[in-house]
C-alpha cells in the first residue's frame, strides 16, 4: 500500500473517509520514515490526521512502527518523555524529580526534543544528568548514574525530521504524541505530561493497545510531566495493564505559576542550597507521582526521604 492510499482513506470526504486501523497506521509510519517518500503525501497525511483527530489505534500503530529497527535499551524501569515547547513553563524542576526516582534505585530514561526552548537541555547539565550520543552511550550512563537523557535527533533522525515538519506546516502534528509513546527502553512504567487535557485519555488508550503495564498522564507544567503543587491534578493511565484514573490532591496553597520559577536554582537546589517551599513541592510532588506509577507505596513519603537524602550531582 502506498502512502497515497492512506491519504485517500482519511480524505475521501464526509461519509466516506475513516480513521486508519492500527495496522494501516503502522504501515503509514514505515512509509513516512522511508527515503524517497513524497513529502507532499507525508504533509497531507499528517494534516488530515490533525484535522480528524487521532485515534488510539492510530497512535499505537504509528508509535510501534517508529521503533522498528532502532533496538531497545535493557533494564529501564521508568520511561520519561519530554517534548513540550516550554513557552508557559519556568525552570525544568521535573529533572530533579527524575533524579530522585533514580536515586531511589529505579533506572530512569528521559528522552526528548523541545524545539527552540533551551530550559530542558540546559537543566540536564545543571542537574548532572548525562545526555547520550546513542543507545550504547545511554546504557553506559544508566549503569553509572541510574538515569540518562536520549536526544531524539541523535537516535531517531528520520522521526526527528517528521517532528520538525511543524516548521514547514505551521502546525503541530500527531508525531509529537508518537514521540511521547516511543518508550525506547521498553520500560514497564511511563510518566507523560500533556498541554491539552484531551490527550491524557488518548495516550492512555494507546498505551493499553501497546500492552504497557503502568502509565500516568497529567496536564503538566508547560506540557511536561511536572505537577503544580497548589492544584488538584487529574491523572489518567494504567495500573498493571488496567485503565486507571486518579486525583492527586494539592499540597500547598501557594498560588504562584510554575513559569515564575528561576532556571538558575536547579543546581543550587540539588546541592542543598536554600530553596523555596514551592519549588520543593514541585519536585517532591512530581517524584511522588512517578514513584506511585512504579508501584511504590506511600510514594510521597518515599519522595520526601529521597529529597532529604539527595547526593551532589555528577556533571556528565
Amino acid at each position: 500500500m502506498s502512502l497515497s492510499e492512506h491519504v485517500r482513506i482519511l480524505g475521501r470526504g464526509p461519509g466516506r473517509s475513516r480513521s486508519l486501523t492500527q495496522t494501516e497506521a503502522y504501515d503509514a509510519m514505515q512509509l513516512m520514515l522511508a527515503d524517497g517518500t513524497s513529502p507532499e503525501a507525508v504533509g497531507a497525511l499528517l494534516m488530515l490526521l490533525r484535522m480528524k483527530g487521532e485515534t488510539a489505534d492510530e497512535i499505537a500503530g504509528l508509535a510501534s512502527s517508529a521503533q522498528v529497527g532502532n533496538g531497545a535499551l535493557a533494564h529501564v524501569d521508568l520511561d520519561w518523555p519530554s517534548y513540550a515547547a516550554g513557552r508557559t513553563r519556568g525552570a525544568a524542576w521535573f529533572l530533579l524529580s527524575a533524579k530522585l526516582v533514580a536515586q531511589a534505585g529505579h533506572r530512569v530514561l528521559l528522552h526528548g526534543w523541545n524545539g527552540a526552548d533551551t530550559k530542558v537541555r540546559a537543566g540536564l547539565f545543571q542537574a548532572g544528568i548525562g545526555s547520550a550520543t546513542d543507545l550504547e552511550d545511554a546504557a553506559r550512563l544508566l549503569d553509572r548514574d541510574g538515569i540518562a537523557y536520549l536526544p531524539l535527533e541523535k537516535v531517531y533522525p528520520a522521526l526527528f525530521r517528521l517532528l520538525n515538519l511543524r516548521e514547514v506546516l505551521g502546525l503541530r502534528s500527531c508525531v509529537n504524541t508518537v514521540c511521547r509513546m516511543l518508550n525506547p527502553g521498553a520500560a514497564s512504567a511511563s510518566v507523560q505530561g500533556v498541554f491539552h487535557p484531551s490527550y491524557r485519555l488518548l495516550q492512555a488508550d494507546a498505551a493499553a493497545l501497546l500492552g504497557w503495564k503502568n502509565l500516568s498522564v497529567i496536564k503538566g507544567g508547560g506540557g511536561e510531566f511536572e505537577r503544580h503543587p497548589s492544584k488538584e491534578i487529574a491523572a489518567f493511565g494504567l495500573r498493571e495493564g488496567v485503565a486507571w484514573e486518579g486525583v492527586v490532591p494539592a499540597t500547598t496553597q501557594d498560588p504562584r505559576r510554575l513559569s515564575s520559577t528561576q532556571d538558575a536554582s536547579l543546581l543550587a537546589a540539588w546541592e542543598h542550597t536554600e530553596v523555596g517551599a514551592f519549588e520543593v513541592e514541585i519536585v517532591v510532588g512530581t517524584a511522588a507521582l512517578a514513584l506511585d506509577t512504579l508501584g511504590v507505596r506511600d510514594s510521597r513519603s518515599a519522595a520526601l526521604a529521597q529529597w532529604d537524602a539527595r547526593r551532589p550531582a555528577k556533571v556528565a
